[in-house]
């Protein structure tokens, strides 16, 4: 990869953001981190407990996260980061970082008018049932199910105003198929 440093897999639990992330950190060559273990033991008892996270919990998280990754680079990041104002903190201080939205079921309705840059968002939208059966097969994950209708609340899905967003299809989750879509749209924007 040329002018990227980090690349961020992004959604909604359940989305696959972790398998995805760790197959094209493979592939890249790269270092796969899941954003959850960056989570706070306060953050975790809460989402254990089926208490959805506040901005104020997410905050210190997100920065801890955007530390890591402005030390370490060439990784891979699951996260969910739901809102704008999470990708910009993500990507502040001079990250050059890149994110993807995983488009199942067309939520995604129209495509999005971006001009795309250096700084690209992968993120994942998922149809609540296929993503409610995602949570239910994850046994031992601290991020409770029940959580799922509040994550999907605050979903902030991207904008034109967000030229840093790419869109790909996984309507059929296909590990290798996901991936290589994610690898050819970095490498038509010269990315990769």
């Amino acid at each position: 990869m040329s002018s990227v440093d980090t690349i961020f897999i992004m959604g909604v639990s359940g989305c696959g953001k972790s398998t995805i992330g760790s197959s094209l950190a493979s592939k890249l060559g790269w270092q796969f981190q899941d954003g959850d273990s960056f989570h706070p033991p306060a953050n975790i008892e809460k989402m254990s407990s089926g208490i959805a996270l506040t901005d104020a919990d997410r905050l210190p998280w997100l920065e801890t996260i955007n530390a890591f990754a402005r030390t370490n680079r060439r990784h891979v990041i699951a996260c969910s980061s739901l809102k704008k104002s999470y990708r910009e903190v993500l990507s502040g201080g001079g990250l050059s970082a890149t994110f993807f939205l995983l488009n199942v079921e067309r939520q995604v309705a129209h495509s999005l008018d971006v001009n795309f840059t250096a700084l690209f968002t992968i993120f994942f939208s998922c149809c609540r049932k296929i993503l409610a059966t995602r949570l239910s097969s994850r046994p031992g994950h601290f991020m409770s199910p029940t959580l799922l209708d509040s994550q999907l609340v605050t979903l902030e899905m991207p904008k034109s105003d967000e030229n840093n967003v790419i869109v790909v299809d996984a309507n059929v989750f296909d590990v290798d198929h996901i991936t290589n879509d994610i690898l050819k749209e970095l490498s038509r924007e010269k990315i990769h």
